[in-house]
């Protein structure tokens, strides 16, 4: 049975969680990271050297990075649906994962942490509002996108790549500022809380 290890309050955790949920993958869970056992440990080192969560243990196979999980679970549990293996279409998928981990996560780091975490760290006012700022350009490339699938990120189905893309679009609803109006990506987070899964490891109280 497939094991991931990491605290189900962290949104790369869900990202695994709401994938095995979309793909029916049975498997069991420990608590490790902020508040559960500490990373550092020499047990977690040994599967991971970056001390993060989450990581997987599927039958022996080791794995960590959580997008690089996701791409493995597709592929090894029949997610020919949500990541296709037509290299144009599975590009379209992994551009917008991609665009998720090296674009918009960096934009909404400070503002999230000043909001949300409440960190003593993240209090200065010019850099929180450059972040709402920046945040918000990159949630305008998403409004666009989904303005012209009319549905998904990838397209007008429900590929890997809305489970990063979904759970950042969670965060931005659930970090308390003034949101502009983004028509399509409301329409988005309605669409996508039709799925189990993201209800379940989404939209479910934590940003």
């Amino acid at each position: 049975m497939l094991t991931i290890y990491g605290r189900d309050n962290s949104i790369n955790v869900r990202k695994v969680l709401w994938a095995c949920a979309e793909l029916g993958i049975e498997y069991r869970r420990e608590d490790w990271g902020i508040g559960f056992r500490s990373t550092r440990e020499p047990a977690f080192l040994g599967m991971n050297p970056n001390a993060m969560v989450p990581v997987v243990d599927d039958d022996g196979f080791v794995l960590w990075e959580s997008n690089t999980i996701l791409r493995y679970l597709a592929g090894q549990y029949g997610g020919a649906a949500l990541y296709p293996a037509a290299p144009r279409e599975r590009a379209r998928v992994d551009q917008w994962i991609d665009w998720q981990a090296s674009d918009l996560n960096r934009a909404w780091s400070y503002a999230f942490m000043a909001l949300v975490r409440k960190s003593p760290a993240h209090g200065d006012a010019q850099q929180l509002a450059a972040s709402i700022d920046n945040w918000g350009g990159f949630m305008r490339v998403l409004e666009q996108q989904l303005q012209q699938t009319g549905a998904y990120v990838a397209g007008d189905a429900f590929t890997l790549a809305d489970i990063p893309v979904g759970l950042s679009v969670n965060r931005w609803f659930g970090t308390p500022f003034q949101h502009p109006e983004l028509p399509a990506v409301a329409a988005y987070y309605e669409l996508l809380t039709q799925r189990p899964g993201f209800r379940a490891f989404g939209r479910n109280g934590m940003a």
